[in-house]
């Protein structure tokens, strides 16, 4: 089958499974609907296809919700989350001493796949590091998309529990409540923002600089509304569809290894993670809610969009995930040569 005919094939399949989750009135519908109807079709053995650079460029909606939410008393509020960014680096280190012997002792992964694959960084950075030491790729790329489906699955059930949140609303305003040059200038952030990242070579391109360039506009007051419900939900749609078709073309052999492998450290990881969410509560740093996503190891645009949907405080959760992803990518090349054995 042609590259169209599979990305046919996997939209569709997609399209599914987020009307199924509508129907049903299940928790993120066009998040997780998308992303579990592809990761069935594909372990059934269906040819799938991400989206591309389409699947990108939706991304970028998140990055100006991101940004669209940070006002001038978001800023004021920031140096308040210090303490909390602290613990950060701890969280990551920790991850890493269970993470990586976990990978190198009980799966019998070589160091560079042991190692990429336990640090908790964006899926995208953590293949091309691996790669470069010579790790499994595909390895590294189910364990990693393993655990964002794990916790991005779980998650929501936890928040529907715990805070009684209703996950399958909307999340935000009708299109037709947002004025036509608000969704102009958003647009425009979003495309422009995410060119100007890529060719500086930022890092979550998609993200970021759709996020910068929102932000100088939220806080000039030219953008003073978050993207509308439905461009959030087309950003989820696809980014389902980036999770799940990660599994198109598995093996047993993988399945048995590999997911089985992601699996494991996905359940360690939550634990380490209620941990820290724990002393971060105990410690009155932040909410609880707040807390839960911000030391959620999932992809960025993940939980960004369990955020934006849960109504939890945007500017909290972004910069411990995007302190995460920084450290993450400056250290983790450094410490895998001091690691090595």
């Amino acid at each position: 089958m042609s590259l169209a005919g599979r990305r046919f094939l996997t939209f569709a399949i997609a399209a599914a499974g987020g009307a199924l989750f509508l129907a049903l009135h299940l928790p993120l519908p066009w998040l997780l609907g998308p992303m579990l109807a592809c990761l069935i079709a594909a372990l059934a053995g269906v040819p799938m296809a991400g989206a591309g650079w389409f699947g990108i460029l939706m991304r970028t909606i998140l990055g100006v919700a991101v940004g669209a939410s940070i006002t001038p008393e978001v800023l004021a509020g920031l140096p308040e989350m210090a303490a909390s960014l602290a613990f950060v680096p701890v969280f990551i280190g920790v991850i890493a001493l269970i993470g990586y012997p976990l990978f190198r002792k009980a799966f019998g992964l070589d160091h560079a796949t042991a190692w990429y694959g336990a640090m908790p960084g964006g899926l995208q950075d953590m293949l091309v590091f691996g790669e470069e030491a010579g790790g499994n790729v595909r390895a590294l790329s189910l364990i990693h998309a393993t655990r964002v489906l794990v916790i991005v699955t779980v998650a929501p059930l936890i928040m529907a529990v715990s805070w009684g949140l209703d996950l399958s609303q909307p999340p935000g305003q009708p299109i037709g409540s947002v004025a036509p040059q608000e969704i102009v200038l958003m647009c425009a952030c979003g495309f422009l923002g995410w060119q100007l990242a890529e060719r500086i070579g930022i890092f979550g391109a998609s993200i970021l600089g759709p996020m910068v360039l929102t932000m100088i506009l939220s806080l000039s007051g030219l953008i003073q509304h978050r993207p509308p419900a439905e461009m959030i939900q087309i950003a989820q749609y696809f980014i389902g569809i980036a999770v799940g078709s990660k599994y198109a073309g598995i093996t047993l052999r993988e399945l048995r290894l590999y997911v089985s492998a992601g699996l494991v450290y996905s359940l360690a990881l939550a634990a380490i993670s209620l941990v820290f969410i724990e002393v971060i509560t105990h410690l009155d740093l932040a909410p609880g809610l707040d807390a839960f996503l911000a030391f959620l190891p999932g992809g960025q645009a993940e939980m960004i969009v369990i955020a934006i949907i849960a109504g939890a405080d945007l500017a909290y959760v972004v910069s411990h995930h995007l302190l995460r992803m920084v450290l993450v990518i400056l250290l983790a090349p450094v410490m895998a040569r001091i690691f090595r054995d």
